[in-house]
């Protein structure tokens, strides 16, 4: 059977195409909130699981023996613009941790940020390391090659034990045994992960609801989450997703977009969730541009964490033609309960 359609694109007033996926909502205490589609869907976590990537910098004592500041967690959990903040803010991760942009194996791509991209072609400026979205999470590997003593050369190798120690944190805020995780390799050129889409859920509902684990560990979640809610602009940047959603929930929650059309959202204990909510999302045709928001802003909606207004120009998203008149819209469709 096909998945359910959660989003709509329509055109005058005939519908043009349509977005399925499956979205699941764990609480705090491993309870099934909600679900549509189907849960058990096996796909890859992609930069949504940046937070538990970091995590093994934390745990070991890498970030503190290092100095990092709340911002430099936020940007090692990032998938940021290449905006000048971000750019600085890995460049001051390196130095901290005695190396430099050429140690970085995340490879090189412009800056996502439109602006950014056009001034340094207009100023004749090549991208570095640095300006690649996942710099910071690399910046933290290779810290936590250092303080570990591993190969700071193949940090990102699947056989390096920095990647070890990541894919065991993600079966432990999964769940499941570590065998039954697939791996391929990440546009970053690092290991990902490739786990039910329940499975996700349950990490974020275990890295806002940490009860279950160690002192250590959980002194780790709450840090990460902290950057992550205080720190939004530095985990996307001017107009991404992550950003204005964590604006607008006005440290509510904490977000996190992984490619190919995936999403993660905790939802932080409150009166009516007070456990705590994990959130996963993924589109089946991997869009991340037209679905992936429209549906992620009416999930924070339904789930009664933003006014219905909020973020009215991306659910519905407009369709403009070439002048800028609106010609259709793109909806999401979808009832949680």
């Amino acid at each position: 059977m096909n998945p359910p359609i959660l989003a709509e694109v329509v055109r005058g007033e005939t519908v043009e195409s349509v977005h399925r996926g499956h979205i699941c909502i764990v609480d705090g205490e491993g309870n099934r909130v909600a679900e549509i589609g189907e849960p058990e869907t096996v796909t890859f976590f992609r930069s949504a699981s940046k937070p538990f990537q970091a995590m093994p910098f934390l745990t070991t004592g890498a970030a503190e023996a290092f100095g990092f500041t709340d911002e430099e967690i936020a940007l090692a959990c990032a998938s940021h613009s290449g905006e000048k903040i971000h750019v600085e803010g890995v460049r001051r991760m390196l130095e901290k941790i005695g190396t430099s942009e050429s140690d970085l194996r995340c490879g090189v791509h412009m800056p996502f940020y439109q602006k950014e991209s056009e001034r340094m072609i207009r100023e004749g400026e090549s991208p570095t390391q640095l300006h690649n979205n996942c710099s910071g999470k690399h910046a933290a590997m290779l810290g936590l090659a250092k303080h570990i003593d591993a190969d700071s050369n193949s940090y990102e190798s699947t056989t390096s034990p920095v990647q070890e120690s990541i894919k065991n944190c993600v079966a432990q805020f999964a769940e499941i045994p570590v065998e039954k995780i697939g791996i391929g390799i990440d546009g970053c050129a690092a290991p990902n992960f490739a786990l039910p889409v329940s499975a996700m859920a349950r990490c974020f509902a275990n890295l806002i609801s940490p009860h279950r684990f160690d002192a250590n560990t959980r002194a780790a979640c709450d840090r990460i989450v902290s950057a992550m809610s205080t720190f939004p602009y530095l985990i996307g940047g001017t107009d991404r997703l992550d950003t204005l959603l964590m604006e607008a929930a006005g440290g509510k929650i904490i977000s996190k977009v992984g490619a190919d059309g995936v999403w993660l959202c905790g939802v932080l204990p409150n009166e009516k969730y007070q456990s705590g909510l994990g959130v996963a999302l993924k589109i089946e045709d991997g869009d991340d541009m037209l679905s992936r928001p429209v549906v992620a802003v009416e999930l924070l909606r339904q789930l009664g964490i933003v006014p219905a207004d909020t973020l009215s120009n991306f659910s519905p998203m407009p369709i403009k033609n070439r002048r800028g008149n609106m010609v259709g819209r793109i909806s999401a469709k979808l009832t949680l309960l």
